[in-house]
């Protein structure tokens, strides 16, 4: 099946090891496209709430479907997040076209884009970890919940609801601390002179074009893969905001997923990942010597 082409795809906030990620979505869309770079821009997994009890078929074939690009020699970088944030310690680290860092600046076309996860701004994060820890799980349960009430309406005819959307929506704190996180971004952003300006974290996709007294920048958010499944992609020299419910090809490349529940410790699945670190360092090392 032929694979719709992208120069530069940005992926966050995936959480795979919580019940609200929709890995089985975002596998038939990373099965859809062929890109040349890949960001994935923090709490790709979430190391924060990964549960032993809880890891589907389905969360592991996402990391294996990205460890697939790195193999084709499509260039991923993995910027960290605050739910990642024990991959902090591997900044630096770098293997064949994969790289970990916290935070980069990209030249597309002769502009520069700085990408970055977006936790140095939240204030909960800098001053009350602990708060926010538990604010994710009632976040994760909350969609839970969700699915349950959608799979309710769904059998008696009536179309999907979003709380958490609605409540951040209707919450007035909510909407400020959005507002003071583009804020705070995009003004740096331009006092750095920077043309665009890429985030996760705050699970709000979004692009839009900012002015302050001193300039502009383009701010761009990827969104999440728990309740918008959005991406950002980059094309023939201008940026979308991909999502996942308006794309009526998906059809295509959409495959079920065999996805029983696993007994996964965390040491077992960082074990799982460098084995596929390690299976990839072999293959380039053949490669070369070819």
């Amino acid at each position: 099946m032929k694979k719709r082409p992208v120069d530069i795809v940005v992926i966050s906030d995936v959480h795979l090891g919580t019940y609200g990620c929709h890995a089985k979505e975002l596998i038939t869309y990373i099965k859809s496209i062929n890109p040349k770079k890949v960001i994935l821009n923090g709490d790709i997994i979430d190391i924060w709430q990964f549960n032993k009890r809880y890891w589907p078929k389905s969360h592991m074939k996402v990391v294996k479907l990205l460890m697939e690009w790195v193999s084709k020699g499509v260039k991923v970088h993995y910027i960290t997040g605050n739910h990642d944030e024990m991959l902090r310690k591997f900044v630096g680290f770098k293997l064949g076209s994969f790289s970990i860092s916290n935070k980069m600046v990209l030249s597309i076309h002769g502009k520069k884009a700085w990408l970055f996860h977006g936790d140095v701004f939240d204030v909960t994060m800098q001053h009350s970890k602990w708060l926010a820890k538990l604010g994710a799980k009632g976040y994760d349960m909350l969609i839970l919940i969700n699915r349950a009430v959608n799979f309710c309406f769904k059998k008696m005819g009536r179309g999907p609801v979003s709380m958490s959307k609605k409540i951040k929506n209707g919450v007035k704190s909510a909407v400020k601390f959005i507002n003071n996180f583009e804020r705070t971004a995009t003004d740096i952003a331009i006092a750095n002179k920077y043309d665009y300006v890429i985030c996760g974290h705050i699970h709000h996709p979004e692009i839009k074009t900012v002015e302050n007294q001193n300039g502009s920048v383009t701010y761009l958010n990827s969104g999440d893969w728990v309740e918008n499944l959005t991406a950002l992609e980059y094309y023939k020299g201008k940026w979308r905001l991909y999502r996942y419910e308006d794309d009526v090809k998906l059809e295509t490349y959409s495959t079920e997923v065999d996805d029983p529940i696993e007994d996964l410790e965390k040491e077992e699945l960082f074990q799982r990942m460098m084995a596929e670190f390690k299976h990839l360092d072999q293959s380039e090392t053949k490669k070369k010597a070819s």
